[in-house]
């Protein structure tokens, strides 16, 4: 991963971020949703976000929790002025960094992820290790994207993260915590054409892992293939989504 690029490209998408992220919305409503289902009472807690951007998940879980500290976390100090006015939270504290290095304190009642850690280095090595900041019988939860994700942009580019199954995800985590939510979805969005997906995925950050430029005949020819492919009757255009979401509970040694 060229850690350099992908915060420059999320520096850059954050102030489009909120306004086009509305699958990245539903996956944080979603994961806000299944920790108050399946996690105890966390108010009090200690609570430490990994990769918060501009505080979409952040703001959703807090409608519900009333955590005792709260650290956030990204790899782009640009996000921080859009993470003021949370709602009804105590005083948190913000760290840019790359959080792959752990440089968090240990105590941690929960820790959560929502859609970020599909652009670390070594996502298993993250999540296992993350045992050790944890409290015991505190919680892991986090949601990334499978392999299908944006499979009709990765189709036709070559390019795509390496994205992890919730099988891989499930058979790596069960022999280091006790798995109590798993669970995926395949989500659909629809565009006017081709040219609009790649600029939603300016706008939220997400274009690619190299450092490519295209020429007018290769963005021609991108457009050309996606829609013979994949536009619908009606000569619109989809893009998949590939949520999975995840909640471990450490157990005592």
């Amino acid at each position: 991963m060229d850690k350099a690029l992908i915060r420059q490209r999320f520096a850059k998408a954050a102030g489009s971020y909120d306004r086009q992220a509305g699958m990245q919305r539903h996956v944080a409503r979603h994961m806000a949703g299944a920790i108050k289902n399946h996690i105890p009472d966390s108010n009090g807690w200690n609570v430490l976000e990994i990769g918060c951007g501009t505080g979409l998940f952040t703001r959703e879980y807090l409608r519900d929790a009333r955590p005792g500290s709260l650290l956030l976390n990204d790899i782009c100090p640009e996000v921080e002025p859009y993470l003021s006015g949370l709602p009804d939270t105590p005083r948190f504290q913000f760290r840019a960094c790359d959080a792959e290095s752990l440089p968090f304190p240990k105590g941690q009642d929960l820790i959560v992820s929502c859609s970020a850690i599909q652009w670390f280095e070594h996502p298993e090595r993250f999540l296992c290790q993350c045992k050790d900041l944890l409290k015991t019988e505190g919680y892991l939860a986090f949601s990334t994207f499978g392999p299908q994700n944006v499979r009709e942009v990765a189709s036709l580019t070559s390019e795509a993260l390496p994205y992890r199954s919730l099988e891989e995800l499930r058979r790596m985590l069960s022999g280091v915590y006790q798995i109590v939510y798993s669970r995926e979805e395949l989500l659909h969005r629809t565009f006017s054409s081709p040219l609009d997906v790649l600029k939603h995925l300016q706008a939220t950050g997400v274009t690619g892992i190299r450092n490519r430029k295209w020429t007018k005949g290769q963005l021609e020819d991108f457009c050309r293939r996606y829609h013979r492919q994949y536009a619908a009757p009606d000569g619109t255009v989809s893009l998949t989504y590939h949520p999975i979401y995840m909640i471990c509970k450490k157990q005592e040694q």
